[in-house]
């Protein structure tokens, strides 16, 4: 069997972005992945301004007394500069009323607080002495002229839509949206809102898979469930491969005479069926589907609802974000404290559906089996526990929080 990180590194290889980009406007492309570096054409701030309410003057004209207000001479106020509107040259021993904002009038040093200002007939006097420089935001002093501001493969979010904004860029080269196929295979499956006929089973599957295609930003073209055909299962491959970048199945990729997605793709593309050592989900697919001169990756998933969830957050979450030309694919594990006991480990590495509890430890769902789609709800992450390895409460293990693969993927 491979290794999780072998199976992983060879699928990344097969992942190349799509070619194809996208001009949008800046206020629209929240959650898409940029397409090229992004320079900055200008300073931002593009001058020196206030940060306060308060008056600018020169340190010069305090003189050189002790920092007490009754000494400091009178400054007129010759000039009130709003935000957005220009400024006068500072005359020698004046001072300039600003406003959050405002330029910073020519020859002034220091901006100082209203509230530190004391406010009279003939003009102000100082209750503080200022530093140099104090309540004054500098020209460039967020963003440089020639700066990189956002990097190629980095997935737009709101923070890097305003930092493009302060430059003036009103358009964003992003890679394409993604459109992603899937099917379900089984006669077994059912949806919500018919009757369950004897031996039949709702098909949760299809709700977890088409929901998180979607908050990955795919456009997904949902082909439902296919009957266990080996013709129907080639005609649903050929449909997805005509109009899709990548098709997702689940179930059907055993070899008992009912599995037949296995060779229907082979006889579509081509196909490597991957034996991973990780529980859940040890049975994993690689291939392509040619269609109408086109080709798809297709990547198929087991059957078992917990198995396809995790394989599904594992392998084909990076592996649809590096096709998006996403640089950053794989969520960061943390290490926390175990507050269960894992006596007899797997020879697979296993991921156990666990959530962090009131003492800040991880605690695990009771029943880890593959179909127990309950311990997902539940669970607020994963425990990455090594082959072979035993776990007593209080040990400390890798954690993947859900919210980090959520992170990856933008909003939903």
């Amino acid at each position: 069997m491979l290794t999780l990180d072998e199976a992983l590194a060879a699928l990344l290889a097969r992942a190349a972005p799509v070619a194809e980009v996208d001009q949008l406007s800046t206020l629209e492309a929240d959650a898409r992945v940029l397409a090229a570096d992004q320079f900055a054409t200008m300073d931002v701030p593009p001058m020196d301004n206030s940060q306060m309410d308060g008056y600018a003057l020169r340190l010069q004209d305090l003189g050189v007394q002790a920092d007490n207000g009754a000494t400091m001479p009178q400054l007129a106020v010759r000039q009130r500069i709003a935000a957005g509107h220009p400024a006068a040259p500072l005359e020698p021993g004046t001072a300039a009323r600003v406003f959050t904002g405002a330029f910073i009038p020519q020859g002034a040093d220091a901006v100082v607080m209203q509230e530190q200002v004391e406010v009279g007939a003939e003009g102000i006097r100082c209750l503080h002495r200022p530093r140099r420089g104090e309540w004054i935001r500098r020209a460039g002093e967020d963003v440089a002229r020639g700066a990189r501001i956002l990097a190629q493969g980095q997935r737009l979010n709101p923070q890097a839509l305003g930092l493009a904004a302060s430059v003036g860029v009103a358009q964003l080269p992003v890679y394409r949206q993604l459109r992603a196929g899937c099917f379900f295979t089984g006669d077994e499956l059912a949806m919500p809102g018919e009757p369950l006929r004897p031996g039949a089973i709702y098909n949760s599957n299809r709700f977890v898979l088409v929901n998180l295609l979607r908050r990955l930003g795919c456009i997904v073209e949902d082909l439902g469930i296919v009957p266990d055909s080996r013709e129907r299962t080639r005609e649903a491959l050929r449909a997805a491969a005509g109009r899709c970048d990548l098709i997702v199945s689940s179930g059907g990729m055993s070899v008992g005479e009912e599995d037949h997605v296995k060779p229907a793709v082979e006889a579509e593309g081509e196909l490597h069926a991957w034996q991973i050592a990780i529980k859940p989900g040890k049975p994993l697919a690689w291939g392509l589907v040619r269609s109408s001169g086109r080709e798809a990756h297709f990547i198929g998933l087991p059957g078992n609802p917990v198995s396809s969830f995790v394989t599904f957050l594992l392998f084909v979450q990076p592996f649809i974000l590096r096709l998006q030309g996403q640089r950053e694919v794989l969520p960061q594990a943390i290490m926390m404290r175990a507050d269960f006991d894992w006596p007899r480990p797997d020879r697979r590495r296993e991921f156990l559906r666990v959530r962090v509890n009131a003492q800040g430890g991880l605690e695990r769902f009771p029943n880890q089996g593959s179909g127990v789609l309950t311990s997902t709800v539940w669970a607020e992450g994963l425990a990455d526990i090594a082959p072979h390895t035993p776990v007593n409460r209080g040990d400390r293990v890798p954690y993947l929080p859900f919210h980090g693969w959520a992170a990856l993927q933008g909003p939903a």
